[in-house]
């Protein structure tokens, strides 16, 4: 009868044991999946070129060849921009045509 207390005794600590396991697994995976999330964001910031103009009161990214408007997450970055010809480093979210700015700069006139 001890056996057989001691055989239960033993098989529920191992399944408990490796429920125990899978649970401290699962953190690992969720962060890699964030990493990779991080990093297609990282890589899909491109470079967008055209004029900080004012558009509904909110400041946009006018491209003068494609005669696309942008609208501009960061107005505070832009504002100091304001009528002047920029390069505008972001990730486009092509559903609502904003762009996340991650860095403005002055760019040459064409």
């Amino acid at each position: 009868m001890k056996r057989l207390l001691s055989a239960v005794a033993m098989i529920l600590g191992l399944a408990g044991f490796g429920l125990n396991l899978s649970a401290q697994q699962d953190p690992a995976p969720s962060s890699q999946t964030q990493q990779q999330t991080n990093a297609t964001s990282q890589q899909s910031a491109r470079s967008f070129e055209g004029q900080i103009e004012k558009s509904g009161g909110k400041l946009v990214l006018q491209e003068l060849w494609t005669n696309t408007a942008y609208q501009l997450d960061d107005q505070n970055k832009a504002k100091q921009y304001q009528g002047k010809n920029v390069k505008v480093m972001a990730t486009l979210d092509p559903t609502t045509n904003m762009l996340h700015v991650v860095d403005i700069t002055p760019s040459e006139s064409r």
